[in-house]
């Protein structure tokens, strides 16, 4: 289960408070305006930002006082993170190994992890010459060999159209229910949290909302989600 007890962060003018918890196993859309603080979220669970007061805790075991690289955690951004030098095989290896020199049995877990994904034949090729969801794909495909229980997703197919991008969200869904994968999306676009998430967060001005049940979120929402939704939504 991931808690967050009483969390908040501070920068500059914005303040950003946050009080729930989340099944492990579940999946969840972390939904609302452009800067109302949902990567501020993902970043104080990740360890990116570091909250003034509250805890952050992991089944049982609480983060706060842990580096990113030692949270049992992975992230995936709307840039992938992928290195433009080096294959998609070499970006795949390097959650496992930053140094590269893998065993024979990590050999085969990156080749396998490319497979999941649909690009074992594409193993070879650097970034520039993938597409926008071929790049996603090594990105997630990376998550899958890192093996954390706690994946986080923000916005990663943002750029892609809504027939790739329902493409890729099923591919997560997969590879989160097959991994068993606590996952928290952040999303602009109702349409996605309903095709995968359970349940859905609403986030606006620093105020994180409990999760709720997503098709009883968007079948009635309260006021703020409806002004942020719109009339045709």
């Amino acid at each position: 289960m991931l808690t967050l007890e009483g969390m908040e962060h501070q920068q500059d003018s914005f303040h950003l408070s946050a009080s729930f918890s989340l099944e492990t196993g579940t999946t969840t859309a972390v939904i609302g305006p452009s800067g109302g603080g949902k990567s501020t979220l993902l970043n104080c669970i990740a360890g990116f930002a570091k909250p003034r007061r509250g805890r952050v805790i992991w089944n049982g075991e609480e983060l706060s006082a842990l580096n990113p690289g030692e949270r049992p955690i992975s992230s995936v951004f709307q840039d992938n993170n992928l290195f433009p030098h080096m294959s998609c095989f070499e970006n795949v290896a390097i959650g496992l190994r930053p140094s590269l020199r893998l065993t024979g049995d990590e050999t085969a877990q990156v080749r396998t992890a490319l497979i999941r994904v649909g690009l074992a034949e594409l193993s070879d090729r650097k970034p520039a010459a993938l597409s926008g969801g071929q790049q996603s794909r090594v990105a997630l495909a990376r998550v899958l060999v890192r093996q954390r229980p706690l994946l986080l997703l923000d916005e990663p197919f943002a750029a892609l159209g809504p027939a790739l991008r329902g493409e890729m969200l099923d591919l997560v869904a997969e590879l989160a229910a097959v991994s068993r994968a606590t996952l928290l999306m952040v999303t602009h676009d109702p349409s996605d949290a309903k095709r995968i998430a359970q349940q859905t967060i609403f986030v606006e001005a620093g105020k994180v909302h409990p999760p709720v049940a997503t098709l009883d979120l968007f079948a009635a929402p309260p006021k703020a989600l409806e002004q942020y939704l719109g009339v045709d939504q």
